[in-house]
């Protein structure tokens, strides 16, 4: 009986992917006009989409920010019942202990909600570093990201930064910056500018947040974001990310 020898078969050479394009975005300045254009850094608009973890992040933050404040008392903490309703004898009735009692009204209530509860989840900075990664990417793909050069307020007005908003959304073809009446959009400033802030905050639809305060749940609560001063932001983003 001859057996034929199995000869190896050499592996399948796995298809590479080939190396994405560089992702370029244009720069605008508060009229409206593009200024320059200006590369995306991978480490930062380069990130798949993982819907899981960013699902997971974004409910653990809003759970983190979740205030209890529904407690009720219960028979140690509701005033009265020292003593005795009746002797335990003799009077015909069920016996009772103290009016402080669940089954008694103006009792202690029985499983009801305490403040005690911790509702807050644990994310790690890797999670957290993976979802913003995740969003800003996404918002860029889908177009919902404007670059801004710089913005400056002489005074708080609210009519500037209006019409602010109208010149990025017509040259950006985002229609839903003016026409969007809650969340529109989110703009990120590279530093804390009163003036700026100030002048977007009778906007309702409009948040104003520092880059480097930017988390998941912001920037999806938000349709556009509005990122000024593109290079200090892209730094300031990129130690954010980073893992």
């Amino acid at each position: 009986m001859t057996t034929k020898k199995k000869t190896a078969r050499a592996p399948k050479a796995r298809a590479e992917k080939a190396p994405a394009a560089p992702m370029e975005a244009p720069v605008y300045s508060m009229d409206g006009a593009t200024v320059s254009t200006i590369r995306l850094p991978a480490e930062v608009f380069g990130a798949p989409w993982r819907s899981d973890l960013v699902h997971q992040v974004a409910t653990g933050m809003q759970a983190n920010r979740r205030q209890n404040r529904a407690h009720t008392k219960d028979r140690s903490e509701v005033s009265g019942g020292g003593k005795k309703p009746w002797k335990q004898k003799g009077t015909g009735q069920a016996r009772h202990g103290s009016t402080r009692s669940p089954i008694w009204r103006h009792g202690g209530v029985t499983f009801g909600p305490r403040a005690e509860r911790d509702y807050g989840e644990k994310l790690g900075r890797k999670m957290r570093a993976g979802a913003l990664a995740s969003v800003l990417s996404r918002k860029a793909k889908d177009g919902e990201l404007i670059l801004v050069d710089k913005l400056s307020f002489e005074t708080p007005k609210t009519a500037a930064a209006r019409a602010t908003l109208a010149a990025l959304g017509k040259s950006a073809h985002a229609d839903a910056l003016t026409a969007k009446k809650k969340n529109a959009a989110l703009v990120a400033l590279p530093s804390y500018d009163a003036n700026a802030v100030k002048s977007f905050r009778n906007l309702g639809a409009v948040m104003t947040e520092e880059t480097r305060n930017l988390n998941v749940v912001d920037v999806l609560a938000h349709k556009y974001l509005i990122l000024v001063d593109p290079t200090a932001s892209f730094t300031a983003l990129a130690g954010r990310v980073k893992k």
